[in-house]
């Protein structure tokens, strides 16, 4: 009998297309297709009449902007893959966002990118989001990059002037590492270089964008590297338990022992079931697959299966390139997920190591990845990560970082263990195996922070300790961090220097946090008069911190005066007193305003309590329907 192996076939050549918004790399994806004879029937027909519809002459771009919000706004908002055949040789063409804000898309569409062209109009040259996509194929890994120097027509093609352009953009590839294996005047419009030579550049002696693509190298085959099969779910029927996941690497056989996960138990490989079909003696890269084990051991989601002569790396530190999604900065000290294949790790940055200039494209020591920014940073996790170091065109090492909300917000390959230096802190925060959803079930509602400030006397503590009774007494699971009982235990070793009060809300904002990991509702009333500190109490909590602006003038806080502070200050008994010759600054725009100069107690108290309510427990609800 005759064993049936399940391999996979030659795997198609993924070239992603990037560039500026409105350099025209649609337009080249259409005008591709349609030049070489890649269009359905009645494409063409469909095109000219959407064209004319918007009062253009032919639009190419249409092919592909399959969404009416893309064809209104004129941009294309998700990466779009389309098979494409050049003679015997198959493509995976990848049209890669190019306006700033659908960036994150592109991470996902272009990591497993064999080749890139680039596409730079060349009236334009070089724009801020070409400086952007060169630095993502950099951290993605493509080497090889066709520069597509696009309406060279509108420059009447001369020689001079796109040359001129050439080397603009080579400047700017070489800053980053990269090469140009080829740079193609053309008119995407036109069809000028693109599958027919131009006689409009009898110049230019180089191939046309086909013959470029034609002479892409093929990838390496994934079935001939070491195994690795990342468990995605185990199910069990009846009396057998399955294994399922995707052959990600690598051949795995009837009879192979395999290594499983971090806690690496053997086992041996009993049988290859596949869904529709019958069982398989041989799976190989690219297959989907469940398979039984003996023993019948049970593997965890995220557990590498591997064999013992080829092991994948492991590290509780890892090096990765980050491309930073978040609209705020990141800094040192932020937990997060690592989603690494089907595996997640609770992860915490450590160390900012190089942060790269947009403008110039170099690298420096950074105390912050700005939004939409690079940098090489360190993450630390509790238990060790397996892991191949990230490969070009490979999803070897292809992480993401995920928030609380389940959001991506970065895209982070990693590169290799991280080392130690020397005098370094070393850090292993441990995860909890309790999660925030299991929290919001357990107490009904969303674990937040409540920040209250206001000048002293402006009735913050008043507030949150009456606040904290009420809701209470309606199950919510409340704690008042207060100023004055902070600076009695954690924070009596400081002063009121500017340094002491920016550390005393730092040290504030951490004990907040981790009881918001907890699941609780945090009220802090605490003076923090100055901006900057909130911000850095706001980048400290993360989501679910709420400002709260207790507002009272100076002349009622001081009438009320209820510590005698201010008769002090004005004695100057106590110098740098907040509102007398230290400043205050008022939130721009707190999430709730509470004027208590006006309102009474009870008023005050009922629209804070309703306000924390509808926060915790909306929030709650809606993540608990979804």
């Amino acid at each position: 009998m005759s064993e049936k192996i399940y391999s996979s076939q030659d795997a198609a050549t993924p070239i992603v297309i990037v560039g500026h918004v409105d350099h025209g790399k649609s337009t080249l994806i259409g005008r591709l297709l349609h030049d070489t004879d890649s269009l359905q029937d009645g494409k063409v027909a469909q095109i000219i009449e959407s064209s004319k519809k918007r009062g253009l002459k032919i639009e190419w771009s249409f092919l592909l902007d399959s969404l009416q919000i893309e064809r209104d706004q004129g941009v294309t908002v998700d990466s779009t893959r389309i098979p494409f055949r050049l003679g015997q040789r198959e493509f995976v063409i990848v049209d890669a966002p190019g306006h700033r804000q659908f960036l994150r898309n592109m991470i996902t569409g272009a990591a497993d990118a064999e080749a890139a062209v680039l596409v730079v109009d060349a009236q334009e040259g070089a724009r801020e989001q070409t400086r952007r996509h060169a630095m993502l194929l950099h951290l993605i890994g493509i080497r090889h990059v066709i520069v597509l120097l696009n309406k060279v027509d509108l420059l009447d093609f001369d020689q001079a002037k796109v040359e001129a352009v050439e080397k603009s953009v080579t400047e700017l590839l070489n800053k980053l590492g990269l090469e140009a294996a080829l740079f193609v005047p053309a008119s995407a419009r036109d069809g000028d270089n693109i599958a027919s030579r131009s006689e409009r550049s009898p110049w230019y002696k180089g191939p046309t964008l086909t013959e470029a693509l034609a002479s892409v190298p093929s990838p390496a085959s994934r079935s001939e590297l070491a195994l690795r099969l990342p468990v995605q779910d185990v199910y069990r029927f009846d009396n057998t338990r399955y294994v399922a996941g995707r052959v990600e690497r690598g051949r795995v056989r009837v009879g192979d022992t395999v290594i499983i996960g971090t806690q690496k138990t053997p086992a041996r490989i009993a049988s290859i079931e596949s869904w529709h079909t019958a069982p398989h003696v041989s799976a190989s890269a690219g297959q989907s697959i469940a398979v039984t084990l003996e023993p019948d051991v049970i593997p965890d989601r995220g557990d590498l299966l591997h064999h013992a002569d080829a092991r994948p790396m492991e590290a509780s530190r890892v090096r990765v390139r980050l491309f930073w999604l978040r609209q705020e900065p990141l800094r040192v000290g932020e937990h997060f997920r690592l989603r690494l294949a089907t595996a997640e790790h609770a992860v915490t940055v450590t160390a900012i190591d190089k942060v790269v200039d947009l403008d110039d494209l170099t690298e420096h020591p950074g105390t912050e990845v700005p939004p939409e920014g690079f940098a090489e940073i360190v993450l630390s996790a509790a238990e060790n990560i397996q892991f191949d170091p990230f490969t070009p065109g490979t999803t070897d090492g292809r992480g993401v970082l995920v928030d609380r909300q389940q959001r991506i917000v970065g895209g982070a390959p990693i590169i290799g263990p991280a080392n130690i230096a020397d005098g370094e802190k070393v850090i292993h925060p441990s995860a909890s195996t309790v999660t925030v959803q299991d929290r919001e079930r357990a107490k009904g509602h969303k674990g937040s922070v409540f920040w209250l400030t206001g000048l002293s006397g402006s009735g913050k503590s008043t507030l949150a300790r009456a606040a904290e009774t009420r809701l209470f007494a309606d199950g919510v699971d409340v704690t008042v961090l207060d100023g004055d009982t902070l600076r009695a235990g954690l924070c009596k070793d400081l002063g009121f220097s500017e340094a002491d009060r920016t550390e005393n809300v730092r040290r504030a904002a951490e004990v907040a946090r981790l009881l918001r990991d907890a699941g609780q509702v945090v009220i802090v009333a605490l003076i923090s008069p100055l901006r900057s500190d909130r911000d850095l109490a706001r980048q400290i909590i993360g989501d679910g911190f709420e400002e709260v602006f207790v507002d009272a003038d100076l002349g009622t806080c001081e009438q009320r005066d209820p510590k005698g502070l201010y008769a002090a200050a004005r004695a100057g008994k106590i110098s740098g007193f907040t509102g007398i010759d230290a400043p205050y600054e008022a939130p721009a725009r707190p999430a709730l305003h509470l004027i208590t100069g006006k309102d009474s107690v009870e008023a005050a108290t009922k629209t804070l309590v309703t306000f924390v309510e509808d926060a915790v427990r909306n929030k709650a609800g809606a993540r608990a329907q979804s």
